[in-house]
């Protein structure tokens, strides 16, 4: 990410470069004049063009704020810094097509300017969608939202909307006017999160400031927020830069809670929470569904004698060779050396084939470490059963891998094989 800094204090120049200096991720091209901004904008936005600018309100050369106007006119997302601020600046900033204002008070000001450029980058992967049957109002938000260098779409109504959101899953970001032709705002928040499992949607709800229920009826059908009209600028921007950063908290934490710390494929905890899931959709669906669970054979003997860090070191190779072989079906680390598998729409024959399959390349590859090479085999046991729950299905699975181990292991242990 690189954006370009248009400030002639040397001192807030060196303070922004030592926040920057560990981000590895994050350039700043210095202006500190309207005239070497011009120059630098020049040579840089068509072939190698900045994210946004940061942009001092008074310059030397530039005292009215023309080069705020500058890189508005480029299109350039700009955030204002300011030494002062009265209602007269507030009410011009107000009015002006820029991501946000900072007042210069202090390292933390500084810290939130960074801290918005990295929101921006991170937006240019974000979608969002704006219901509102008002075409003139629907396309101010979206104005709004790609100032913020989000990709927009657009729905007059929820029936369009449910549509979109099923036509583009990547969509994270709705707002929802709360009068619509079909629905009101809250029923179609209902019916999105109903749909919305993991909770991975940021839905905000608009409603005229007169409408003193409409709050409570957004928060209580599954909205995040509620902005009532009119609102500013200022006060948009601010909600959904908050909004945006809580929901990628939550995710984070979910990721972590769900995440096998060591190998980076889901955990125990994530395969009991969507295994009952998947077991269900297969029963509902009628289609076939089979479970394996793997175990690394005499893991124990690897880490007693190459040791623990060797240990880790197979089970993450191990780990990335199933996420490579299985990467259209559930996998997970269940235990220290177990890998469990969910093959949905595979047949009992069919698992097997691709399980043996499997074993056959793990017994044939060497693991080559910084300081050995190891060789490993596998056993596995092998279900297929939509007709149990969850728990009765592991206990099956668990039965055959036990029968692989007891007959020699390096072998898949099911009841038809």
């Amino acid at each position: 990410m690189r954006f370009l800094l248009i400030e002639d204090s040397a001192i807030v120049v060196k303070i922004i470069r030592h926040l920057i200096k560990p981000m590895a991720d994050i350039q700043c091209d210095v202006a500190m004049s309207l005239a070497e901004a011009k120059q630098l904008l020049i040579k840089n936005q068509i072939d190698n063009p900045y994210l946004a600018a940061v942009v001092d309100l008074t310059l030397p050369d530039a005292p009215q704020g023309e080069a705020v106007d500058l890189c508005l006119s480029l299109k350039l997302p700009s955030l204002v810094l300011t030494g002062r601020m009265d209602e007269e600046i507030r009410s011009q900033m107000q009015q002006k097509p820029i991501v946000d204002y900072i007042i210069k008070e202090s390292r933390y000001s500084y810290e939130t300017a960074i801290n918005i450029l990295q929101r921006l980058d991170k937006n240019q992967n974000l979608e969002a969608m704006v219901v509102n049957p008002d075409e003139a109002s629907r396309s101010v938000t979206k104005t709004q939202l790609e100032r913020q260098l989000l990709t927009v779409s657009e729905a007059a109504n929820g029936a369009q909307a449910l549509k979109l959101l099923s036509d583009r899953p990547n969509i994270s970001l709705v707002t929802i006017e709360h009068s619509l032709p079909d629905m009101t705002g809250p029923e179609l928040a209902r019916l999105i999160r109903r749909d919305d499992n993991n909770n991975r949607l940021l839905l905000i709800g608009i409603s005229e400031r007169e409408n003193e229920t409409a709050s409570a009826q957004f928060i209580k059908n599954g909205a995040n927020d509620h902005l009532p009209k009119p609102y500013s600028n200022e006060i948009f921007n601010s909600r959904i830069f908050l909004n945006i950063g809580t929901l990628e908290r939550i995710q984070s934490i979910k990721h972590q809670a769900h995440t096998d710390f060591l190998t980076g494929i889901p955990n125990r905890r994530h395969f009991y929470e969507q295994g009952g899931q998947i077991l269900e959709q297969a029963k509902e669906s009628d289609l076939p569904l089979c479970l394996a669970l793997i175990n690394i054979d005499h893991f124990r003997q690897i880490n007693d004698g190459h040791g623990h860090e060797v240990g880790d070191a197979v089970l993450v190779e191990f780990a990335n060779t199933i996420a490579k072989a299985f990467s259209r079906f559930n996998f997970y680390r269940t235990a220290g050396e177990e890998f469990c598998l969910i093959l949905n729409g595979l047949t009992l024959d069919k698992a097997y084939r691709l399980l043996e399959d499997f074993r056959s390349v793990i017994e044939d590859q060497i693991i080559n470490l910084p300081h050995t090479s190891i060789s490993i085999t596998i056993s596995a046991g092998l279900v297929q059963n939509n007709d149990y729950g969850l728990d009765q299905i592991l206990r099956d699975v668990d039965q055959q891998l036990y029968v692989a181990k007891r007959n020699g292991r390096n072998q898949i242990s099911c009841d038809q094989f």
